[in-house]
């Protein structure tokens, strides 16, 4: 069933139903001004889109062309002239800097890590949009961060010896995020505020301070006895939870029971690679998730030991301010939200002639449509953007002039829910070979909107291998992390961040950390993240986001820019180096076959999730049987890697099956615990998602850009067709 709207366009019944029902009231929109306006966009922007996605096509028909014609060739200055001449390369702009207005500090100046979640998980949501706090004690408590050895055990009851561990720990961390004027952390007996100051007692009978007394900002109970202690470093806050009465309280010399960090300080709320949304039906399920956060009201319930919980957005936290004053701070995360990439369209809306409409364009308007219900409620309510913005990640844009058409879609929706000029800001992933050369003239065409650019290894890196599938033999992915390309675009992205004014103004991100179990490793080495200049970066979860967020309190991701700042740019050849074999390098059967398992084992476990169930992003098993949080971009660089080697003659179509044959009983093997799980094998003819995960290999060559999303598109309505 559909619903006739202006222009002759069709609405399919759920969509419209949520609109009219749930999205429209208390918005200030009426349903006319809505559905002329949404008529109008696709007018303008469906035929436009489809231009910009036809010049992608032409140029990588030019690009594949010139290495089939060049093979083998390495002359850098010829093949930058061709990739100028058929304006793959632009020139940069002569003003690019930014200039922006109403951004959240968490976007803008404080440095933080960052989630992206799937909005169609409510329960995935709002664990994100609450992580904004998070328990110290608990994390360390709870992951690998702290070591088992010599009785410390996670397991059982509360473990005493590892409650000694994590309470050292923590004491350390505040040595060196705050510090006393004199003493340790471990050596204080007793916490009061005094004439405006934090006071402490040590063991020893001193009376002290802390070095800098304006860290101390506020604190709850009374002030000689104080519950709460807010502190605050290179712009995050912390709380001293005291209790002598608590279990670990008492095993404190200060009484202090937990330590809370501030840590995520926005989240990525996730339209796109983490969601597996292919109808009009899962569309609706994404937006009411994102309405629900707009307004506040989303809740999820569900069961836990034995009983119904309900969550829901947590409030802001309100303590008393250090000079006696009501110090209130927010109790969620900023939400950004990703709309879906422009190459992909949807069947929720139908042209006249009964066309797919490209899903951005329908993404823009109803997540923006949601978000006014952020804008327009009172000052006593909590708001997601305090500044009354809307900030919109767009992924996959390919160059400026996809961007230029981002902004003015903005402009257009803007315009129809009669909102105030650049109230929709925008966020640039760096994820496209052509984005990445053209970074400057990106950010230029976004200036009065720009609040955040990142970088992605998966996704780029897939790029690099489509862009140039024809040039010649890609290495292993293991190998691709130490290629000279990939450094220089991590570089590249902060360079040219901080030369266009991004400091100050919005995120310069980077990637994910996969391992949700492996949180010792991520304290060992994520810290790089600040060090590189990044404000922001991505991890998979709320207590990785706990953990991770010590990094900025040990880095001071503002001193690391200025002296970034000094250094000489990135170099835009070294990004045109293509990550090639070495010529003449054999590789052995044993290597390429462990580089077939990898990746196939890798595809087919993500691939049965998303076909059969419609679950977008999870923990897969590895083939070593290590979870890693993937979601589509896991996808494009394996297959492409097996697809380029496939071109090249390195592996067999016969290959291929095979191999994905005796993978898929791996993955059969992990996942026989689950209920839910349809098996792969024997039949693998029969089943959907196998055929899937083959497409991607033995088609990947033709898939636009390399993306993933068409193939698991079709084989998803397919198994939906199977239940219905």
């Amino acid at each position: 069933m559909s619903i006739s709207i202006a222009g002759g366009y069709q609405v399919a019944e759920a969509l419209h139903q949520f609109i009219e029902q749930e999205a429209l009231p208390g918005s200030g929109i009426t349903s006319n001004s809505f559905w002329n306006g949404l008529a109008s966009v696709l007018d303008d922007f469906n035929p436009r889109t489809a231009e910009v996605l036809a010049k992608r096509d032409e140029l990588q028909a030019s690009i594949d062309n010139w290495h089939k014609e060049n093979p083998g060739s390495n002359e850098l200055s010829e093949y930058k002239k061709f990739l100028t001449d058929i304006g793959y390369l632009v020139p940069i702009p002569s003003a690019s800097q930014i200039s922006v207005d109403r951004v959240d500090p968490e976007i803008s100046t404080t440095a933080g890590p960052q989630l992206v979640v799937p909005v169609n998980n409510a329960r995935y949501a709002l664990n994100a949009a609450n992580a904004r706090w998070g328990s110290l004690y608990d994390a360390l408590y709870g992951t690998d961060s702290i070591s088992e050895d010599d009785g410390a055990e996670r397991s059982g009851a509360y473990n005493p010896k590892r409650g000694q561990r994590v309470i050292a720990w923590a004491n350390q961390f505040l040595n060196g995020a705050v510090p006393l004027a004199q003493g340790e952390y471990a050596d204080v007996i007793s916490f009061a505020i005094v004439d405006g100051a934090l006071q402490a007692t040590l063991n020893s009978g001193s009376v002290i301070g802390i070095k800098d007394p304006s860290q101390c900002v506020g604190f709850d109970g009374d002030e000689a006895s104080p519950s709460v202690i807010i502190l605050k470093n290179n712009g995050l806050h912390i709380e001293l939870h005291i209790d002598r009465d608590h279990p670990i309280g008492k095993d404190s010399s200060s009484g202090m029971k937990d330590v809370w960090l501030e840590s995520a300080l926005s989240t990525i709320q996730d339209c796109e690679d983490s969601v597996a949304a292919v109808d009009a039906e899962d569309k609706v399920v994404v937006y009411r998730n994102w309405l629900g956060l707009m307004t506040g009201k989303l809740e999820e319930s569900f069961q836990k030991g034995g009983k119904t919980v309900v969550r829901a957005l947590n409030p802001d936290r309100i303590y008393t301010a250090i000079d006696g004053s009501t110090l209130t701070l927010p109790g969620r995360s900023v939400q950004l939200v990703r709309n879906v990439g422009q190459h992909m369209k949807t069947d929720a809306v139908l042209t006249p002639d009964g066309e797919e409409v490209h899903e951005t364009l329908l993404d823009a308007m109803v997540t923006c449509l949601c978000a006014n219900h952020d804008f327009i409620k009172s000052s006593d309510q909590p708001r997601n953007s305090r500044t009354g913005s809307m900030y919109v990640v767009k992924p996959k844009m390919h160059g400026p002039e996809e961007v230029a058409l981002a902004v003015d879609l903005f402009a257009q929706v803007e315009k129809s829910l009669d909102l105030p000029k650049n109230t929709m800001k925008i966020g640039i992933m760096d994820e496209e070979r052509r984005t990445s050369v053209n970074l400057e003239a990106c950010i230029a065409a976004a200036s009065e909107r720009v609040i955040f650019i990142n970088t992605g290894f998966l996704d780029r890196t897939g790029d690099e291998m489509h862009t140039s599938m024809y040039a010649g033999v890609m290495v292993p992915k293991g190998e691709m992390k130490n290629a000279t390309w990939l450094s220089t675009y991590e570089d590249n992205n902060v360079d040219v961040g901080l030369k266009c004014g991004l400091r100050g103004n919005g995120q310069i991100g980077k990637g994910m950390w996969a391992m949700p179990d492996q949180m010792a490793d991520m304290l060992a080495t994520k810290q790089g993240h600040p060090m590189s200049g990044a404000t922001t970066a991505w991890v998979p979860s709320p207590t990785a986001a706990t953990l991770h967020a010590t990094h900025y309190h040990e880095v001071s991701v503002s001193d690391r820019q200025d002296e970034i700042a000094k250094r000489a740019p990135a170099s835009v050849d070294s990004l045109l180096e293509i990550p090639l074999a070495e010529t003449g390098r054999n590789f052995s059967t044993d290597e390429i076959q462990r580089e077939l398992d990898n990746n196939s084992q890798s595809i087919l476990g993500y691939v049965v999730r998303w076909v059969n169930n419609g679950v977008g992003c999870s923990k897969v098993p590895d083939i070593n049987n290590v979870g890693l949080m993937e979601d589509r971009a896991t996808l494009r660089i394996s297959s492409q890697l097996l697809a380029n080697w496939l071109e090249h003659e390195l592996i067999s179509e016969a290959q291929v099956r095979d191999t994905m044959e005796r993978m898929a009983l791996i993955v059969d093997g992990q996942n026989s615990h689950d209920p839910d799980y349809v098996a792969m094998a024997p039949e693998f003819s029969d089943s959907l998602a196998f055929q899937a995960a083959l497409d991607l290999v033995l088609k990947g060559r033709e898939q636009a850009n390399g993306y993933t999303e068409f193939v698991l598109t079709q084989r998803r309505r397919e198994r939906k067709g199977q239940f219905a």
